[in-house]
């Protein structure tokens, strides 16, 4: 689906640009899309928003390289925290998409990460204006309506079938032993079809199946 998606934006215009790497960064590092994108024109502070200055790059414990952005605010931790991610092949590639994006809109250090190139000036990426641009390109794909908060399963789903550690994803996605266990059970129906013929299938049904008593 995001593929899909990132076959019908625009590269010639600043706002799909901008979209197309917020897209794909979001659903890398399992973030929320809060977590990128500004409530309206007028909310932006780097209190709580990502700027272009809270991106760095790091090596991790396998020495794999990532691209680490600092959240200086969630709902979760008020006191912010990190999420992360690394080059994937295709046209989802959040690295690829997000140095074209610096490149085409070049936001300054102490702007928003996404803002873009409006012909009245840089603009911040509102929530309103990315859900209608990510929207309007699925609808042009041949998608049926997309639901945001279904990034983040997708993006759950997208790593276990490539063979991430449960207990990776769950450090990714930030989240506790418990509530990860409650998040896929809550999700067994939309995960099931998709796992259960792979070899994480046991594993996936001895989490989300309640301890026999």
């Amino acid at each position: 689906m995001i593929r899909q998606i990132c076959s019908v934006l625009d590269p010639n215009n600043k706002l799909h640009v901008a979209a197309y790497a917020c897209l794909t960064v979001t659903f890398w590092t399992m973030a929320r899309t809060v977590e990128f994108v500004v409530s309206d024109l007028q909310s932006f502070t780097a209190s709580r928003n990502i700027t272009r200055s809270m991106i760095r790059e790091d090596v991790d414990r396998s020495g794999n390289w990532v691209l680490i952005f600092t959240l200086p605010w969630t709902k979760v931790k008020p006191e912010g925290e990190d999420v992360y991610c690394s080059r994937h092949d295709g046209p989802a590639d959040p690295i690829a998409a997000l140095i074209n994006h610096l490149r085409i809109n070049n936001p300054p250090p102490d702007a928003a990460l996404f803002s873009w190139q409006h012909h009245n000036g840089m603009r911040v990426l509102t929530r309103s204006a990315f859900t209608q641009c990510i929207s309007d390109a699925a609808t042009r794909a041949g998608l049926p309506k997309l639901h945001f908060h279904g990034l983040r399963i997708g993006s759950v789903l997208e790593y276990l079938l490539r063979g991430t550690p449960f207990e990776a994803v769950k450090t990714m996605g930030r989240w506790s032993s418990d509530s990860f266990t409650l998040y896929l059970r809550k999700h067994a129906v939309v995960l099931a079809p998709y796992i259960q013929n792979s070899p994480i299938s046991s594993q996936f049904h001895k989490i989300i199946l309640p301890p026999v008593r």
